[in-house]
């Protein structure tokens, strides 16, 4: 392909008198590529480059394609590289070629099929993203990890966050009550992960067999629960991003606390912080696109959600329940009868 230098030389030449073969002589280019450059205003930036012959690889093509067709069933770890190709083509095809049209070829297939995406965008007050990350914070009584809840509306990023005790169901359903509250309105959809606490069990494609809890607390509210598909993170990246907030910004240095309660108090200030930065090249800030989210949304229920989980036990002879590995005291009438154990966060 000729240069852009050379199609102006080539111009400026004809234009000056010089004929069709006198530019060719001069150059060292063949009459009908000058021909070529005369008749278009300015080369072509898109013209494909011509595709290199493989006399000695093209025969062995279709067994490379083969083996690479193996290796999506294969283990990782134990698919083939561009090198030990190579050597099984030498050794077991009697390959003359070198390796580096094996390794162009690889390379050519991983951009083939390496994954692309798409930007979502979403419309006002129809979906919030849910997450957890871990804290380090310290205690009187020592450093501990905690857990803390994300919750991210995808079209403002408008952030909420909260610290508990546990990971639990219960945990899940109180930090979401909270989330609700802090906003104001609740979403239309709420996405997660494939956590066992909201996800009981994973079914084909995007079908999940829902906590009952969490089943109830979507009914209330209401709101539909979504899942991403396993191993796909990608579906939810706000709250993907939104999880290193609190370590990098909201946590840093490790903060000093008396309890989860003052912690808490700590991050919701930031919460609302967020709100006046803008995010994704975006001129708005998060709280302009939040407030768009918020009239768009539902409200919360004036009757709140019970955030809590129900476990059957039998009252035993020393008039107790058990629950989490715990034995409750209950009334001397219930001894010897079923009863219902309400747990909270």
């Amino acid at each position: 392909m000729l240069t852009v230098d050379q199609h102006a030389r080539i111009r400026q030449l004809h234009r000056d008198g010089w004929t069709v073969g006198q530019i060719a002589a001069q150059l060292h280019h063949s009459s009908k590529t000058i021909l070529k450059v005369l008749a278009g205003p300015a080369p072509d930036p898109l013209a494909p480059a011509a595709t290199r012959a493989a006399p000695v690889f093209d025969p062995v093509r279709g067994i490379v394609d083969a083996i690479l067709a193996a290796d999506e069933t294969a283990p990782r770890k134990q698919r083939h590289t561009a090198q030990q190709i190579f050597r099984r083509l030498v050794a077991d095809h009697g390959y003359a070629g070198s390796y580096a049209p094996v390794q162009r070829y690889l390379k050519g297939r991983r951009l083939d099929r390496r994954e692309t995406f798409v930007p979502l965008d979403h419309r006002p007050g129809s979906r919030a993203e849910a997450d957890r990350g871990h804290i380090a914070v310290d205690f009187p009584g020592g450093r501990r990890s905690v857990p803390v809840r994300i919750v991210t509306w995808s079209d403002s990023n408008a952030p909420f966050a909260l610290a508990l005790p546990t990971e639990r169901t219960e945990a899940i359903l109180h930090g979401l009550v909270e989330a609700f509250g802090f906003f104001g309105c609740v979403p239309a959809e709420v996405w997660w992960d494939n956590p066992t606490t909201v996800a009981v069990h994973v079914l084909a494609g995007r079908e999940r067999t829902v906590h009952p809890r969490y089943a109830a607390l979507a009914a209330h509210d209401p709101f539909t629960p979504k899942f991403c598909l396993p191993v796909t993170p990608r579906e939810k990246p706000r709250v993907e991003n939104r999880v290193f907030d609190p370590q990098r910004q909201w946590a840093t240095p490790v903060p000093q606390v008396v309890d989860l309660a003052a912690w808490n108090t700590h991050l919701r200030p930031c919460c609302v912080a967020a709100r006046g930065r803008t995010c994704g090249g975006n001129p708005e800030t998060v709280q302009v696109r939040f407030d768009r989210e918020r009239a768009a949304a539902a409200p919360v229920p004036a009757r709140p959600f019970d955030p809590c989980v129900f476990h059957p036990a039998m009252v035993d002879k020393y008039q107790t329940a058990r629950f989490d590995h715990n034995a409750y005291s209950v009334p001397r009438r219930w001894a010897f009868r079923p009863v219902t154990v309400t747990g909270y966060v």
